[in-house]
């Protein structure tokens, strides 16, 4: 026989609750002031009158969130309490339309990790109050009261002392009106349906038959949504050709970074070097005496992942970086690449830990055919899983501990997800501000499923996104898909492992125009910095993506200050980010038509500001582009009639357009793109003000 249901008295149906990410089994994911606006479907049978509240709280360590609660900006008075203690249920009314939608939202104020659930029931109270509201018979009035009085009374017995007593007399009171035939129909209606009342009766609903459907929420901090990223390698960063670089080094290049525009300033792994293997100039097998390797061969005798390369110095100089780049507004980002070289630490004492081969020599890393005889993998179905984990978690706590709270983390799709899911939640209940961005240039399903796992940021395929076509599809996927609510893209243009086939050109205008893109397409971009200001192009063979003299593998040299550099650009458009709120969110992007290929349009708007900032790029980098460009104006709010002003935040120039359709070209050898800022004229004749 067919077993009973363990509650059959749940009449109340949760059909769907809005957003979700696949259905509540990943958290989705928001940012400190953006509010979480639920919806749900709920419906149920019969005429009873149906309630729903959105319950929420805070899960996280009492500590943590005393620290994160000190710091807190935002406030908002439709929350039970705006403390939002760690533990506490909140509870948020949900309202409906006649479709059985039910809405409601609150607003997290802290980062950290939520719970949140919807709960429907069939409210008895409710449905007695709806009914007796439509009742005229002073015999069927008198009969309703009693019943009303028996539910009243079940409220007071839920109560607390209070509570119980006003409800108590409540019920009482409607007793005696009736059974007393002096009273009128009106008269005891009208007792029945005290508003005060009737709100108490409701804070204390009979609740034991609800639907409840339960989810997570991660929230972050505004540097999740909006950071602009800085790749250098340290031991390149001195001033004299030749010398290796230290920290102190990177210390004097910090007020230059700041004054650019940029707040994550992002160093590949700066722990000893391995020597066993060792990798040349150019990835060459044989490594001369003087070669100084590839920093992502972690380990040697000196220490392995919670060791810094003595020549970069010491840990009294690191934290002297941190602590002079915090003064800037910049944070130090931290490679995090769970693999050893042959002569880290760990091969010696945990040799459990790695893959062996048929000869009994451990299993170098290979994607080939690519080989990579100077780092061995962890090998995460290792009998000894659980000590690895373990392990590898403590690494991450004792650089959080040196002040690092953001992670790039090398190749995280090579690892066991299981790991990831388990590393990222637990470090994110004891350190809410933690960031992590994922490398991983792997299949879609495989990146979409790392950012569900909890990486806070994710890489994208912008790199080899060229055409109008390409970019526009694949950015109305990333910006209006599913992924939407858990993807935060992270754009770069080019990387120490990439140098795309558009860059190879050398041409200033292709890495200007991908420069824009990057920026204004996402509120997360980053560049490998000194490559990219110096519009490095060349190639280490035909049809490679790796650079020429790649700093992977040798110390170079970068005259930052050469009067061909990017620099200048760069720090107009991180301004341009800065200013504007549409660039610093992915909340709203939408793609204009333009009657031309090669030239690609697209605004983002800031809703709680009304910002509005447009961008547009020549795609072609050798001739001038033009074409008529069409704005939705219903949608930006611009009355067709009125002129309205562009103002070019790159070039400092205005226009007055008018009108849907407005005119633009775009000679590259001047500047490939307009990021313009829109305005609306005010009363006063030639006097603007921002878009509202």
């Amino acid at each position: 026989m067919t077993r009973l249901p363990a509650e059959g008295r749940c009449r109340a149906t949760i059909d769907a609750v809005l957003p979700n990410v696949d259905d509540g089994r990943y958290p989705l994911k928001r940012i400190v002031g953006e509010r979480v606006a639920i919806e749900a479907h709920c419906y149920a049978d019969g005429h009873d009158r149906l309630r729903a509240m959105l319950l929420w709280q805070i899960v996280a360590d009492r500590q943590v969130a005393d620290r994160q609660v000190a710091d807190r900006q935002v406030a908002d008075r439709r929350v039970a309490d705006p403390e939002a203690d760690v533990g506490e249920v909140y509870e948020v009314e949900m309202t409906a339309d006649v479709d059985d939608v039910w809405r409601a939202d609150f607003l997290p104020r802290v980062p950290g990790l939520y719970q949140y659930a919807v709960l429907a029931w069939v409210d008895p109270f409710d449905s007695w109050r709806h009914d007796l509201e439509r009742r005229d018979d002073v015999q069927d009035i008198r009969v309703a009261l009693s019943v009303g009085a028996a539910l009243i009374e079940g409220a007071a017995d839920r109560a607390a002392s209070g509570d119980a007593e006003s409800l108590r007399s409540w019920s009482a009171g409607l007793r005696t009106a009736a059974n007393d035939p002096r009273s009128d129909g009106g008269r005891l209606k009208t007792m029945a349906l005290d508003t005060g009342r009737t709100e108490l009766a409701r804070r204390h609903a009979d609740r034991r038959f609800a639907t409840r459907r339960d989810y997570t929420l991660i929230v972050d901090r505004k540097r999740a949504e909006f950071s602009a990223w800085y790749e250098l390698f340290p031991r390149s960063s001195a001033v004299q050709p030749g010398r290796h670089g230290s920290f102190r080094d990177v210390e004097e290049q910090l007020p230059e970074l700041a004054r650019m525009g940029f707040d994550v300033l992002y160093f590949p792994p700066i722990h000893p070097i391995g020597r066993v293997n060792r990798k040349g100039v150019n990835n060459a097998l044989a490594a001369a005496p003087t070669d100084v390797g590839s920093p992502w061969a972690i380990g040697a005798t000196e220490g392995g992942h919670k060791a810094i390369l003595p020549a970069l110095g010491g840990f009294e100089d690191f934290h002297r970086l941190v602590a002079r780049a915090a003064e800037l507004g910049i944070e130090i980002a931290l490679d995090l690449a769970f693999q050893c070289a042959p002569d880290h630490p760990y091969v010696t004492a945990h040799p459990q830990w790695f893959r062996r081969r048929p000869d009994g020599s451990v299993q170098y890393a290979e994607n080939p055919p690519k080989k990579y005889q100077d780092i061995y993998p962890f090998d995460f179905e290792s009998a000894d899983w659980p000590a690895l984990w373990r392990e590898l978690k403590s690494v991450v706590d004792f650089w959080i501990d040196q002040g690092i709270k953001i992670f790039r983390v090398d190749n995280p799709h090579t690892k066991a997800l299981g790991f990831w899911q388990w590393l990222i939640d637990a470090v994110k209940r004891e350190h809410a501000d933690v960031i992590f961005l994922a490398e991983a240039f792997t299949r879609p399903k495989l990146m979409l499923g790392l950012a569900k796992l909890g990486f806070t940021q994710s890489y994208t395929y912008f790199t080899w996104r060229n055409s109008k076509r390409e970019l526009t599809s694949y950015f109305i996927e990333l910006s209006t898909g599913p992924s939407r609510e858990f993807y935060r893209p992270n754009l770069w243009p080019n990387t120490p492992d990439i140098l795309p086939e558009p860059l190879q050109s050398g041409l200033r205008p292709v890495f200007a125009a991908r420069l824009v893109l990057a920026a204004t397409l996402s509120g997360n971009y980053g560049i490998y910095g000194p490559t990219y200001e110096l519009l490095e192009s060349a190639a280490r063979e035909s049809g490679s993506e790796e650079y020429l003299d790649s700093e992977k593998y040798q110390l170079r040299h970068w005259p930052l200050h050469r009067p061909d550099s990017l620099r200048s650009l760069i720090t107009r458009v991180n301004r341009a980010r800065r200013e504007n709120p549409a660039l610093q969110s992915n909340q709203e992007l939408r793609f204009c038509t333009i009657d031309n290929d090669q030239v690609i349009a697209y605004w983002k708007r800031d809703a709680a500001s009304g910002n509005v900032v447009l961008t547009v790029v020549n795609l072609d980098p050798l001739h001038v582009q033009s074409g008529w460009l069409e704005l939705d104006l219903e949608r930006l709010q611009l009355d067709p009639r009125m002129e309205f002003q562009v103002h070019d935040l790159l070039s400092d120039q205005r226009y007055l357009w008018r009108g849907p359709r407005n005119y633009v070209s775009l000679d590259p050898q001047r500047m490939p793109a307009h990021v313009l800022r829109l305005r609306r004229r005010q009363r006063r004749e030639n006097d603007f003000d921002y878009f509202l």
